[in-house]
């Protein structure tokens, strides 16, 4: 599996594209906002000779969702996510007037809700979804067993977790949504957020700076 990251925004969200030799793809966290970025992704996809299969969203902050109306539009692609995260697109300008952002035209609703163990199928290969809420009640991460890796959307960074400051997020659960959900994954995983440089399993587990006696409790 190839993995293409953009980084999009004004917050500088990441946005994964990941494909395979049959050119079926999945995007993961469609952020693009400005119309060069739309553009950007749009030429990646075209010039690769991609069939969409999958708009798949982490979780539902705007930051993650930008470019879903975008990808709706120009490859007839439904956003997929899970349900619990529905109210944040209800207030989808609320948050965009917090960070400055000037308000934006309707986004898609999630037709396709996602749970604990779904599949998804693209090309020759399977994402399982996991559920880690905590910055947010329906956050999700994509885990490839195959390719060893997982994308976690704003629940684990490298060095550090996902804000607990917002709506209905919980730090204690996303604390343990880590701790159940991503560091019981085989530690060489790779970790692909949705802010900032890739990481693995094992560096958060030795050096997140939100689990310092992880080791010493196992």
């Amino acid at each position: 599996m190839k993995i293409k990251a953009f980084e999009f925004n004004p917050v500088a969200e990441n946005t994964y594209v990941l494909y395979d030799d049959t050119h079926e793809c999945v995007v993961i966290d469609a952020g693009c906002y400005y119309p060069d970025e739309k553009v950007e992704l749009l030429n990646f996809i075209l010039n690769n000779e991609l069939i969409v299969k999958h708009l798949l969203n982490t979780h539902l902050h705007f930051d993650h969702i930008l470019g879903n109306a975008f990808m709706k539009e120009q490859f007839e692609v439904e956003p997929e996510a899970h349900e619990a995260d529905n109210f944040l697109l209800r207030t989808m300008n609320i948050q965009l007037k917090m960070f400055g952002f000037p308000r934006q035209g309707r986004t898609p609703r999630i037709k396709n809700y996602l749970r604990e163990n779904d599949v998804i199928e693209f090309g020759n290969q399977r994402l399982i979804v996991l559920e880690v809420p905590g910055h947010s009640p329906g956050s999700l991460a994509f885990y490839s067993g195959k390719n060893e890796c997982v994308f976690t959307g704003d629940a684990l960074f490298r060095g550090t977790i996902g804000r607990t400051d917002l709506v209905r997020a919980d730090h204690g659960q996303l604390l343990e949504s880590i701790r159940n959900k991503l560091f019981t994954l085989p530690p060489e995983t790779k970790v692909y957020p949705g802010h900032g440089p890739a990481t693995t399993i094992k560096e958060e587990m030795m050096h997140n700076f939100f689990f310092p006696d992880y080791y010493a409790n196992k």
